[in-house]
C-alpha cells in the first residue's frame, strides 16, 4: 500500500515538473515586454483609460481571443473582458486588473537594465501584461483541463477620481470568477487581512465674509478655535479606535492628514478644513463606521451652533481571505514549485479590487504582482524578469485551481 502511494506521489511530482517546464517554454518574455510597453504608451489618467482599455482589446483580439467590452457604468471608457474556456464543467478563476493611473504628469515607456519605466508600469500595466501572458500560455498549450479563465480589466480604480464603480458594477452584473488573482505591486508576502479605508473633508464655516482681525464680526463664532476643538475630538475618537486591533492588520485608525484656514496671518477666516482618512478592519459594519463620524459631528455642530459640511467617501471596504479556500492551496503550491518555499502570511497595507470582490460576493481574491515600485509618482518601474514570474505562477495557478475535482474546489 505504502508502495502505491508512493510511486502515485512519484508520478503526480513528475507531472508537475513536466507542466512548470511547459509553462516556463509557453511564457514568453519578450512578448509580455513588448504588451506591457504597448499599454504603458497610453496615458491612461482615472475617469479616462478608454485609449488603454481600447489598446489592450485589440491586443487581445489580435491574439485570436474573443473581447467583450461592457460599460459596467462608465461608456467613455468600456471594460475588456475575455473568457477561455476548457470546454469542461469546472470552476473559473480570474485575472483582473486596472488600467487607470493617478493624475500625475506621463512618462512614456522606457527599458532600462532590467526594468520598464512609465507611467502604470507599476500600478499596475505591468501586472496586466503579466496576467495577459499567462492566458495565452494557458491557451497556448490547451493546459486547461477543466474550468475556465476570466480575464478583466477596467477604470475608475485609483482614488479620489474613481472609487471602484465600474469593477463593482461588473461584479454586480455577474462578470467574475469563482476566485481571483490581483498582479497589483505587492510580492513579499501573501495577505490575507486588509482594513477598509475612506477619505473625508469637513468644512466649517460662518456666514460672514473673511474679514481683518480687528474688524472682526464679534457675533460669529471663531472657525480656527471651532476646527481645534474639533481636532481634539476627532484625537479622542482615534485614541478609541486604537483599541480596536488585529494582529496582522494592524489598529483601526482616524488620521487627520490637513487642516486649512485663512489666507493672510492676520485674517479672521470664514472657514476651516480638515481632511483625513479613515481605516477599520473586517469585523466592522462600515455602515456604522459613517454613522459613529457623523454622529461626531452632529454633536459638535450643535455645541459650536456653526456649519459644517462633510463629504465622506468609501474607497474601499475591509478585507480577508479564508486560508482553506482551495484558491490558497493552489496558489501555494504553484509558489513553492517556483520559488522553493510558500510565501509568507502577511496584512495588505492598502485597499485594491480584492476589497471589493470579498465584500459585494464573497469571493476570495489574492493580491500577488510583480516586484516593482514608484507606484504614484513619476518613477515607476517593474522588474521584466518579474512579469515572466508572475505569468507563470498564474498560470500553474490556474491550471491547478481550474481542475480541482467538485469535492475539493470549494463553495
Amino acid at each position: 500500500m505504502s508502495w502505491c502511494f508512493a510511486q502515485a506521489e512519484h508520478i503526480i511530482g513528475y507531472m508537475t515538473n513536466a507542466m512548470q517546464t511547459r509553462i516556463r517554454s509557453a511564457v514568453q518574455r519578450e512578448r509580455v515586454l513588448k504588451t506591457a510597453i504597448k499599454l504603458v504608451e497610453v496615458p491612461s489618467r482615472t475617469g479616462e483609460a478608454g485609449a488603454a482599455c481600447d489598446r489592450l482589446g485589440k491586443l487581445l483580439g489580435d491574439d485570436g481571443f474573443k473581447v467583450e467590452r461592457p460599460a459596467a457604468g462608465h461608456p467613455a471608457a468600456p471594460a475588456v473582458v475575455v473568457r477561455y474556456d476548457s470546454g469542461k464543467p469546472g470552476k473559473t478563476i480570474q485575472f483582473n486588473g486596472h488600467l487607470d493611473t493617478v493624475h500625475l504628469p506621463f512618462v512614456p515607456p522606457k527599458v532600462e537594465g532590467s526594468r520598464l519605466l512609465g507611467s502604470g508600469a507599476s500600478d499596475m500595466k505591468g501586472g496586466i501584461a503579466a496576467m495577459v501572458e499567462a492566458l495565452r500560455a494557458v491557451r497556448d498549450l490547451n493546459a486547461l483541463s477543466a474550468g475556465s479563465i476570466l480575464l478583466t480589466a477596467h477604470d475608475l480604480h485609483e482614488a479620489p477620481w474613481g472609487f471602484g464603480q465600474q469593477l463593482d458594477q461588473l461584479i454586480r452584473d455577474g462578470v467574475h470568477g469563482d476566485a481571483v488573482l490581483l498582479p497589483e505591486p505587492l510580492s513579499a508576502q501573501l495577505p490575507v487581512i486588509g482594513r477598509g479605508s475612506a477619505t473625508w473633508r469637513i468644512r466649517i464655516h460662518r456666514p460672514g465674509p473673511p474679514a481683518h482681525e480687528v474688524m472682526r464680526p464679534v457675533h460669529e463664532p471663531n472657525v480656527v478655535a471651532a476646527g481645534a476643538d474639533l481636532v481634539s475630538r476627532l484625537i479622542k475618537l482615534a485614541e478609541t479606535l486604537a483599541r480596536r486591533s488585529d494582529p496582522l492588520a494592524g489598529s483601526e485608525s482616524l488620521f487627520i492628514g490637513q487642516i486649512h484656514s485663512g489666507e493672510i496671518y492676520n485674517q479672521y477666516p470664514q472657514e476651516c478644513c480638515l481632511e483625513g482618512t479613515r481605516r477599520w478592519l473586517p469585523e466592522t459594519d462600515p455602515a456604522k463606521v459613517e454613522a459613529e463620524f457623523r454622529d461626531l459631528l452632529a454633536r459638535f455642530q450643535a455645541d459650536w451652533r456653526i456649519e459644517v459640511d462633510a463629504q465622506y467617501s468609501l474607497i474601499r471596504n475591509a478585507f480577508r481571505l479564508d486560508r482553506n479556500h482551495p484558491l490558497i492551496s493552489a496558489f501555494q503550491t504553484s509558489y513553492a514549485e517556483i520559488s522553493g518555499k510558500p510565501l509568507p502570511e502577511g496584512p495588505k497595507a492598502f485597499v485594491d479590487d480584492g476589497n471589493s470582490f470579498w465584500r459585494l460576493a464573497d469571493i476570495p481574491a489574492i493580491t500577488h504582482g510583480p516586484n516593482a515600485g514608484g507606484q504614484h509618482t513619476v518613477h515607476e518601474w517593474v522588474e521584466i524578469d518579474d512579469l515572466v514570474r508572475v505569468a507563470t505562477l498564474y498560470a500553474l495557478t490556474a491550471i491547478r485551481y481550474c481542475g480541482q475535482t467538485d469535492d475539493r474546489a470549494g463553495p
